[in-house]
């Protein structure tokens, strides 16, 4: 509802979108680790419900692209990170967003403001025969920490104006599996599956990426889809993001 639908936006907005990295072309061959380091963009769609009736609000369900909240970011930090030996690595992925915004609605206007920090961090087991190729698994830490303030003004003078506060911290145990395959020298394609659970009601996410490898790193794109499931006290929040993501990985 309202914009809570940022409350969670890009939660993950993150999160793991480029582990799925495949420069093999650039793995060292001797016992040293091959690491990533990828900046990059996530153009989500957003879907969102807010479950707790507040009369005279009630419930709401929103629908925003990335056209239209785009102006509405105050700053923003994507990153992920990883390293990988011949059969084990590690990734980390954090996303910074601070959001606010405003709407006219027919029964009320809503002012939301969100600080929002997403961060991931992983064990990985490779079962391919290379480094980022075959079957990854991976398991760790998917944390969650949003500061969200939403003031509710009604149309109606009958009604008070109603503040809400859910901030929260969130902490989950992740668990997933990708899989790279190398199409050619250049080219590869990553598919992944995970989710997490603990402190939320549960999560999940799915993506399919490309990279293009160059010289000294891989330009990356495809696909992501995410659905987050939070409960605080009396708000139940329901988050759907999918949408494009590109970024550059650095291989060092």
């Amino acid at each position: 509802m309202m914009n809570t639908i940022l409350r969670h936006a890009m939660f993950g907005a993150a999160a793991l979108c480029l582990s799925v990295v495949s420069p093999r072309a650039h793995a060292a061959d001797d016992d040293g680790w091959t690491w990533i380091v990828a900046p990059y963009l996530w153009a989500a769609s957003i879907s969102s419900d807010l479950n707790r009736t507040l009369p005279p609000f009630g419930s709401a369900s929103n629908d925003t692209s990335f056209d239209n909240i785009i102006d509405k970011i105050d700053g923003a930090f994507q990153m992920h990170a990883e390293g990988q030996g011949d059969n084990f690595g590690v990734f980390a992925d954090i996303t910074y967003l601070s959001l606010s915004d405003s709407h006219d609605r027919t029964r009320f206007s809503s002012d939301t403001d969100l600080d929002n920090t997403l961060f991931e961090l992983a064990a990985v087991w490779n079962f391919g025969e290379g480094r980022y190729d075959g079957l990854d698994l991976f398991a760790g830490l998917r944390y969650i920490d949003s500061d969200l303030t939403v003031r509710l003004d009604p149309v109606n003078p009958d009604f008070n104006s109603v503040k809400l506060d859910p901030s929260e911290t969130v902490n989950d145990f992740m668990i997933g599996a990708r899989y790279t395959w190398e199409l050619s020298d250049r080219w590869g394609v990553t598919v992944r599956g995970d989710t997490s659970f603990g402190d939320s009601d549960g999560t999940w996410n799915a993506s399919i990426v490309g990279n293009y490898k160059m010289k000294h790193g891989a330009w990356l794109f495809g696909y992501r889809y995410l659905d987050i499931s939070l409960k605080n006290n009396a708000n139940k929040v329901d988050i759907t993001l999918n949408g494009v993501m590109v970024g550059y990985g650095f291989v060092f």
